[in-house]
């Protein structure tokens, strides 16, 4: 089975500036990307966006896989924020990765450090 990665909207953002290292920025263009909802709603709510950003950002998002709210995701995000203490967002996006058994790329390391089972790939240290 091919492995699959959900990509945290830093690293979205990293990549469509043009400022991640070449090798992450080369594994985001080779793979199926998948962003959670959240990451989603989080770009699209930019209120400093232009216009074009938005452009960008929608075209993004309309080439990836958003993956949704499905009641396992559900479930795994309540256990994730009273084991953990993350941000409702961030448990989602984290339980989003570990129900689909995806690594999860995203430079907030220390956010998701005591995320049980969750492995995540900084893209400025891969």
């Amino acid at each position: 089975m091919e492995q699959r990665y959900l990509i945290d909207t830093n690293a979205v953002i990293d990549y469509l500036a043009n400022k991640l290292p070449n090798n992450s920025a080369n594994l985001i263009d080779r793979i199926d990307t998948h962003i959670s909802v959240i990451t989603r709603m989080e770009l699209l709510s930019w209120h400093k966006a232009t216009n074009e950003q938005i452009q960008v950002l929608q075209e993004f998002i309309n080439s990836s896989t958003v993956v949704g709210l499905e009641e396992k995701v559900i479930l795994k995000a309540i256990d994730i924020r009273k084991n953990y203490r993350l941000k409702l967002p961030d448990a989602i996006i984290a339980a989003t990765a570990l129900v689909n058994e995806m690594d999860f790329i995203s430079r907030n390391i220390s956010d998701f450090k005591n995320s049980t089972g969750l492995h995540v790939i900084d893209p400025w240290n891969l």
